[in-house]
């Protein structure tokens, strides 16, 4: 089928999905299955994103799923409202590069998820609000939310491995607003999670901060560098570490 089918389809299953709505709030609708309709109607709003996604109708399908997410919301169903706001968050972060709305319907899901007690998911949602906010220069709003999730996974025998990770990236956004700013934090999570202190991101954290005391950018590449060999970093931890040397007095603005 190709993309004028699939949208054909989707508007007439959007059609059929409304008009089940209007017929569950009528009095007869109501007192036959009322509940049961309006069900199917979510089901059918669903389907039919999937088909504008197809489709490539980016914004029928995020009308389609806001449709299903206040139906479900209504009738207290939570964690499905939450995965359709992910499913948004999606659309807004890979296909119309709107990063602002991913992050609200990331954090719609996480309240979502918090309140019916599924922490993991919650906090999967968080990290992508975290990462995110850094990346738009809300520090702020980053550190807060990694501290949270690193709190909350660091007394979790199979996730506090990860806790380290989350320190560290709370480390680097504290970094690039205020150097005082980072070693405060850094002492705070040693006491707070002692496994930090031996962690490969803290030995480099340290020496970041020697090189940056001493305005020396060829020590703070090679630091760089050295991590780099064995752990690899990402898109993400290379624009910090970049924010953080190009505030290296005479810096090229590069990690070479």
């Amino acid at each position: 089928m190709d993309n004028s089918g699939k949208e054909k389809e989707a508007m007439q299953l959007m059609a059929e999905a409304d008009k089940k709505v209007k017929a569950s709030g009528s009095f007869l609708g109501g007192m036959f299955g009322g509940n049961h309709k309006v069900e199917d109607a979510c089901e059918m709003y669903a389907r039919a994103a999937n088909m504008f996604k197809m489709a490539k109708n980016w914004s029928e399908a995020i009308h389609c799923l806001n449709q299903a997410v206040d139906i479900y919301t209504d009738m207290g169903r939570f964690t499905i409202a939450a995965k359709h706001h992910i499913t948004i968050a999606e659309i807004y972060e890979s296909e119309l590069v709107d990063i602002e709305k991913a992050i609200a319907h990331y954090e719609q899901a996480a309240d979502y998820y918090k309140g019916e007690e599924s922490n993991s998911s919650a906090n999967k949602c968080l990290l992508k609000v975290g990462h995110y906010s850094a990346q738009l220069e809300q520090y702020q709003k980053a550190i807060e939310i990694y501290e949270q999730v690193a709190m909350s996974t660091m007394d979790n025998p199979l996730l506090k491995y990860n806790a380290k990770e989350y320190f560290f990236k709370a480390s680097l956004c504290h970094f690039i607003v205020d150097e005082l700013n980072a070693k405060l934090a850094i002492e705070k999570y040693e006491e707070m999670f002692p496994a930090f202190t031996d962690s490969r991101e803290l030995k480099l954290l340290k020496k970041l901060l020697e090189a940056h005391e001493e305005q020396n950018s060829e020590a703070f590449t090679e630091a760089i560098k050295d991590f780099d060999s064995v752990s690899r970093l990402d898109q993400w931890l290379t624009t910090m570490l970049l924010r953080i040397k190009k505030t290296i007095q005479g810096d090229a603005g590069d990690l070479k």
